[in-house]
């Protein structure tokens, strides 16, 4: 059926930049609407950034928006999540996720997404 696999991870200075890629297989990725994800310990999940199925329209949590930048490359089947001016509070583990069908429009809610991959974390130093 196909999978999402996050890379790109790791420790980053605060103010510094990381980038995130999430790669799909099988059917799921073109034109399908995708996500990004971010889950603290103690939090919840909650949505970083959308793009829908055309990559013409993104959406933003307001934490992020101006400092992440969300894209996405059919051709490779590959999305990614640009992040600048990382701080403490950008620290959690990332899951890119693939909503339930071509064409749907992308969510902001968890709910609405129903392919996830395993996470990739980010951990900034200060």
């Amino acid at each position: 059926q196909g999978q999402l696999v996050e890379s790109g991870g790791g420790l980053v200075q605060a103010g510094g930049s990381l980038r995130l890629s999430c790669s799909g297989s099988g059917r799921i990725f073109s034109r399908y609407p995708m996500g990004w994800f971010r889950q603290a310990p103690g939090k919840e999940r909650e949505f970083v950034a959308s793009i829908d199925w055309s990559g013409t329209s993104t959406a933003y949590a307001d934490s992020v928006k101006g400092r992440f930048t969300i894209s996405r490359d059919d051709a490779k089947n590959t999305m990614f999540l640009q992040m600048n001016s990382v701080n403490a509070e950008d620290a959690a583990t990332y899951y890119c996720a693939a909503g339930a069908g071509r064409f749907y429009p992308a969510g902001f809610s968890a709910g609405e997404y129903v392919y996830w991959g395993q996470g990739t974390q980010v951990t900034v130093s200060s």
